[in-house]
Formats: C-alpha cells, structure tokens, sequence
C-alpha cells in the first residue's frame, strides 16, 4: 500500500467546473521515440505523462485497468504549448 506521504510525484488535483477538455486519441506512431520528462504519480488509476521528442511534445494519459492499461495521447504539439497544457493539467484546469 502506498502512502500519499511516500509518494514522490505530484497528483493531479480534481477537475475546475469550467475546465477545458482535452482531445484524446489512441497513441500517434511519428513521436515513438519520445521521452517522458515528467509524470504524475503511479499510485493513482490514472497517470499522465508529459512525453518530448523532436522538438514536439504531448500528454499521455494511462488508465490503469485490472485487465490491462489502456494508453492515449494528445496531438503533438510545440513543446511550450505542450508545457502549458501540462501545467493546465496539474492545476485541474485541464481534462
């Protein structure tokens, strides 16, 4: 059992009445390479990751089910757009 205490990353806090909704897509094969640069906590049913490469970056969001994980991703986009959507994320101003 994880404590909240002992976790090392952050979680994302619940949704803002007025939140934006997010695009989200199964995962898009051109970025296959990319890195996760930051993460949310695994203790959570639902993970997201922000994921950079080539100069791009998007969000991952994993569903972690008892049958399996399912995976999806938002478009690439610049990664300071992709930044501002992640923070967006974090403070509940995104879903």
């Amino acid at each position: 059992m994880i404590l909240l205490d002992e976790c090392l990353s952050p979680h994302v806090v619940m949704p803002q009445r007025d939140h934006i909704r997010l695009d989200w897509r199964e995962p898009y094969p051109t970025l296959e390479r990319a890195r996760s640069v930051a993460w949310t906590c695994w203790c959570r049913a639902t993970v997201y990751e922000l994921c950079e490469g080539g100069g791009r970056a998007f969000v991952r969001r994993t569903i972690q089910l008892d049958s399996g994980h399912r995976i999806q991703e938002t478009l690439p986009r610049p990664i300071n757009e992709a930044r501002v959507i992640w923070t967006a994320l974090l403070s509940g101003s995104a879903r």
